[in-house]
C-alpha cells in the first residue's frame, strides 16, 4: 500500500505535541510492515538549516485570496528521509512558515492560520499532482490538514489526477478545530454551498476539522476510551452529533511509542541502565535525579513525578489543591513543565516553600524528560480529559507506576492494582476531584510501603509491550477498510 501522511508537526523536525511524537513514529512503524510510506509537512523555521533537505525539483502553486485579490503563490518542495524508507516532504514557504513559533507565538494565534494551513493543504494536492502520484490513502492529522479530505471530495473530486484518492483523519485533541470567521470560506477556496449545518458551518462560523470528520472516507482518535468519549456532550466539544452520526467509520487506537527512544535498557540520557531483568540501574538513576533537583539522597522516599504542559486540561487544579496535604506525607515531588503562567508560579512557589522536598524545573528538557522517567518511582497524570497520554506508556517501560485519572487513553491502558490478584500495573482514580486524587495517591503509597508488592506492580507494567507495531497493525486494517471498497 502506499500511504502518505499529512502533518502539521513531525519528530525531529517540529513539535508542539504528542501529535509530533504519532507523526515521527507511525510512518517508520508502517514502512516495517513493507507498506511505502512518506509524509509532508511544513518548512519551519530552522529546519532547513539542522537538516538539509533536498531540492526534489518541484515547484507547487496554489491560489490563495489576499483581500479581493486571488494571488498566485509558489511553494518549493524538499525532501528528506526519515528511518525505514519513510520520506519526508517539506513545503518550503517562508512567508508562511518562516516564523518563531508553529501556530501561536505569546499572545494568540496568528491571525493569517487560516491562509497558511489552507495554502499547506493546496500544496500537498497539488505536489502529488506534480509527482503524478496517487497514494492508496492520504492520512491527515489534526485541523491544520483537515482541508484535504475537504478537498478531495469537493475542489478536486473531478480532478483526473487525484479524484477517488481515500482519505483517513485523525483527531489527536477535539478541543482544537481550526474555527475561522465565515467570510473565510472564500478563503479556502470552497463555494457557499458547503457553509451549513451539514457541512463547515459551526454557529455561524467555519470549523475546519468538522468538515473534515464529514468528508473523510474513515476517522480514528487515538485511544478506543477517547473515541467513546468525543461521542457524548462533555468531551463532544460541539461535535459528539457529528461524530455520532459517523460512529460506524470512527475507531480509537491507542497510540504506541518508540522503544528505539524510550527504553531504560538502552537510553543513553540515563546515568545507569536497566531493565525488567535488572533494575539496580534505576535505584541509580533514581540517587541521581535527587542530586538534580537537591532533595536528600533516601532510596525509601518515594518519589512522585510529573512532566506536562501546566494546565487545567492535565489536572493541575487537583495537584495545587492537595499540593500541602502531599508535602505531609513521606514522599518527594519531582515537575518539569511549562503552561498557564498561574500554574507556573503556584509550582515554582510550591518549590521553593518545600525546598528538599519539592523540586520544579519550569522548562522543556527532553534529555531531563528521561532521567525524570528512569529516577522517579510514580508518575502522576490526573488529567480532565486524555486522548492518549503517552508519559503513561513510557513510565510502565521504565519502572515508574502511573497514577491516573480514568479517563480517555489513560484509563485504557491502566489497570488499577489489585493486591488480592496480583494484577494491575498501576493507580486510577474516576471523579475529577482533588479528594479522589488524593485518596488514590495514598493508596499508592501504602503499596510502595509493601516492597514484594511494589515489585510486583513495576514489573506487570514492565513487561507490557507498548510499541507502534500493534498500532500500526490497526491502522493498516483501516486502510484495507476503505480500499477494498474501491
Amino acid at each position: 500500500m502506499d500511504i502518505l501522511m499529512v502533518v502539521p508537526e513531525m519528530v525531529p523536525y517540529a513539535k508542539t505535541g504528542g501529535l509530533a511524537d504519532v507523526a515521527g513514529a507511525l510512518p517508520p512503524a508502517l514502512a516495517n510492515g513493507k507498506d511505502k510510506v512518506s509524509a509532508i509537512m511544513p518548512c519551519y523555521r530552522g529546519i532547513e538549516k539542522k537538516f538539509k533537505p533536498a531540492a526534489t525539483g518541484v515547484t507547487v502553486t496554489v491560489p490563495i485570496l489576499e483581500g479581493d485579490r486571488l494571488i498566485a503563490k509558489k511553494a518549493q518542495v524538499l525532501s528528506a528521509a526519515l528511518a525505514n524508507r519513510v520520506t519526508v516532504y517539506f513545503v518550503k514557504m517562508d512567508e508562511y512558515f518562516d516564523r518563531e513559533a508553529l501556530y501561536t507565538p505569546p499572545g494568540g494565534d496568528y491571525p493569517d492560520n487560516c491562509a497558511r494551513f489552507t495554502f499547506f493543504c493546496r500544496a500537498a494536492l497539488e505536489f502529488m499532482k506534480a509527482k503524478k502520484w496517487r497514494p492508496d490513502v492520504v492520512h491527515c492529522h489534526d485541523w491544520q490538514a483537515a482541508l484535504v479530505p475537504i478537498y478531495l471530495k469537493t475542489v478536486y473530486k473531478d480532478d483526473p489526477a487525484l479524484a477517488g484518492i481515500h482519505s483517513v483523519f485523525t483527531i489527536h485533541n477535539l478541543g482544537y478545530q481550526g474555527i475561522f470567521w465565515h467570510w473565510d470560506m472564500k478563503l479556502i477556496g470552497l463555494p457557499w454551498e458547503y457553509f451549513n449545518v451539514n457541512c463547515l458551518e459551526y454557529f455561524g462560523r467555519i470549523n475546519l476539522l468538522k468538515g473534515a470528520l464529514v468528508f473523510a472516507d474513515k476517522i480514528t482518535t487515538v485511544s478506543r476510551g477517547y473515541a467513546r468519549e468525543i461521542q457524548g456532550p462533555e468531551l463532544g466539544y460541539g461535535l459528539d452529533g457529528v461524530l455520532k452520526s459517523r460512529s460506524a467509520d470512527l475507531a480509537g487506537i491507542v497510540n504506541g511509542i518508540d522503544y528505539q527512544v524510550w527504553d531504560p535498557a538502552i537510553d543513553p540520557a540515563l546515568p545507569a541502565r536497566y531493565s525488567v531483568k535488572d533494575l539496580s540501574g534505576k535505584a541509580l538513576a533514581k540517587a541521581g535525579l535527587q542530586r538534580e533537583f537537591k532533595l536528600p539522597e533516601k532510596p525509601a522516599v518515594p518519589i512522585i513525578a510529573s512532566i506536562s504542559r501546566l494546565t487545567d486540561q492535565k489536572g493541575f487544579d487537583l495537584i495545587a489543591s492537595i499540593l500541602d496535604d502531599m508535602m505531609k506525607q513521606d514522599m518527594q515531588f519531582v515537575l518539569l513543565g511549562t503552561g498557564e503562567k498561574m500554574y507556573q508560579e503556584i509550582f515554582e512557589n510550591a518549590g521553593v516553600k518545600y525546598a528538599g522536598k519539592a523540586g520544579v524545573k519550569i522548562a522543556f528538557n527532553d534529555a531531563l524528560a528521561h532521567r525524570i522517567e528512569a529516577g522517579a518511582d510514580m508518575f502522576l497524570m490526573p488529567s480532565m480529559y486524555e486522548p492518549c497520554g503517552l508519559n503513561q506508556l513510557i513510565s510502565l517501560k521504565y519502572g515508574t507506576v502511573p497514577v491516573v485519572r480514568a479517563t480517555g487513553g489513560l484509563d485504557d491502558t491502566i489497570a488499577s492494582w489489585d493486591p488480592a490478584t496480583k494484577t494491575g500495573n498501576g493507580f486510577k482514580f474516576h471523579d475529577y476531584t482533588a479528594e479522589a486524587l488524593g485518596k488514590t495517591l495514598k493508596e499508592a503509597l501504602f503499596a510502595y510501603r509493601r516492597p514484594d508488592e511494589w515489585k510486583k506492580i513495576v514489573r506487570n507494567g514492565m513487561m507490557e509491550d507498548h510499541s507502534w507495531k500493534a498500532s500500526a497493525r490497526e491502522y493498516r486494517s483501516v486502510y484495507n477498510s476503505i480500499v477494498a471498497k474501491g
